[in-house]
């Protein structure tokens, strides 16, 4: 259903609520969906694409073309950030989304290495750098066409961005454990692996209908379009932009994390793998239930307020909270410790994406959010498990990346105090 609305004389036409976010959030889910999936079977993809004489060297390719994703989103977030800018949020959103079933596709028809030799990762490639491209721009213009078309309800709605991912990575991980159980090794590694992937393709289709089908947000078509966003953005919007990136640390660092709990647990810890792959299963349910929840909890009590008391239960909370995990490794106490670190990071994530769209005027919203976002989670996520890593080996400690986690609750506390001051 759609809504009609007199605005200054005119008549406006948006979408429902519910047809609003499915359209927008069903992108993020997909690209989030593939960014698991890719990382659960990627043994699988290993020997499927990848010479496979050398196992290691087979599985350290597969991981290197999930890290170059990574490194070209921020060209992504730029490109089609100031596409959406430029053209509209709804084109971008389409663009963004063709892209992803076209990565998807190589990647789930492409024969195997034993098949086409060398064209085989060289194409698996090419469709990670397509999905990482795509993936750049997708946050900042599904974000702006949210808060665009919802003004009044843009905590809330905005919140659903982020409880896509947790909802992703759970139905990614129930892929992979009913796959395991359904079929064998050698079915996995012949064809299984392939089924998830196949799986987005049928969501993406969905998701295209219905983006085809919403109208452009009312406020964006009546606002001045910028000749040169991303010009306008790097000249004269930098401080903007890294308040930006500011808010985004703490949350996007909480996130890899959570990411390498499995290998802090059982490498560091001596913890088995069952333990800790239960204990990211209940982080993706927090973070699936409660970020929506705290959506509705910022319209009734105010988003800053929800954000500093996330960031100052973590600041006074992580440090102690990583020691006493180190005095009692336990599974529970494991699972304790995650599961703290993935409600306060609920309650954080919640508010931000609607808070960075107030960062930025409409002329490069879609360009700032996009742009702020894919460096954060490029330099201050991707990179968390390595300086985890180091700060264990440095300092002997278990609890070490309790120090990490606490410079980036820091940098977080200093771009909301930015940000609360641009507001004022």
């Amino acid at each position: 259903m759609t809504s009609i609305a007199r605005e200054n004389g005119t008549i406006s036409v948006r979408p429902s609520l519910y047809k609003t976010l499915f359209a927008t959030c069903i992108g993020n889910a997909l690209e989030w969906f593939d960014i698991a999936v890719y990382g659960f079977f990627a043994s699988y993809i290993a020997h499927a694409f990848f010479p496979v004489t050398d196992p290691s060297v087979s599985l350290l390719l597969t991981f290197g073309s999930f890290g170059v994703a990574f490194l070209i989103r921020p060209l992504g977030a730029i490109v089609l950030g100031a596409y959406a800018d430029k053209h509209g949020r709804k084109a971008s959103l389409l663009l963004s989304i063709n892209l992803m079933m076209l990565g998807g596709a190589i990647i789930t028809f492409m024969p195997g290495y034993q098949t086409i030799g060398l064209a085989a990762p060289l194409l698996i490639l090419v469709a990670r750098l397509i999905q990482g491209f795509s993936a750049g721009g997708e946050f900042g213009s599904s974000t702006a066409f949210l808060v665009e078309h919802f003004p009044e309800r843009k905590a809330f709605i905005a919140s659903w961005q982020f409880a896509t991912q947790g909802a992703s990575t759970l139905l990614a991980s129930a892929f992979g454990l009913g796959l395991a159980q359904c079929l064998s090794t050698d079915q996995l590694m012949a064809w299984g692996w392939r089924i998830p992937f196949a799986f987005g393709l049928i969501i993406g289709p969905i998701g295209l209908y219905i983006r085809r089908h919403v109208h452009e947000p009312q406020r964006y078509a009546q606002a001045e379009k910028s000749a040169h966003p991303v010009r306008a953005l790097f000249g004269r919007q930098k401080r903007l932009i890294a308040v930006a990136i500011g808010l985004m640390v703490v949350s996007t660092a909480i996130n890899y994390m959570l990411n390498y709990v499995p290998t802090w647990a059982t490498r560091t810890l001596g913890l088995p793998a069952s333990t800790a792959y239960t204990a990211t299963l209940v982080a993706g349910i927090i973070l699936t239930v409660v970020t929506p929840i705290a959506g509705l909890a910022a319209e009734r009590f105010g988003r800053v307020r929800l954000l500093w008391s996330a960031l100052g239960l973590l600041g006074f909370t992580i440090l102690p909270a990583f020691w006493l995990m180190s005095r009692d490794v336990t599974a529970w106490s494991l699972i304790l410790l995650v599961g703290w670190m993935a409600l306060l990071k609920s309650v954080y994530f919640s508010t931000i994406p609607s808070m960075m769209a107030d960062i930025f005027p409409i002329s490069t919203r879609a360009s700032g959010m996009a742009v702020s976002y894919n460096i954060a989670v490029t330099v201050f996520g991707g990179f968390a498990p390595f300086i985890c890593t180091l700060l264990i080996r440095t300092t002997g400690s278990h609890f070490a990346p309790g120090f990490y986690l606490m410079a980036t609750v820091f940098l977080s506390v200093l771009a909301l105090w930015q940000a609360q001051k641009k507001q004022r």
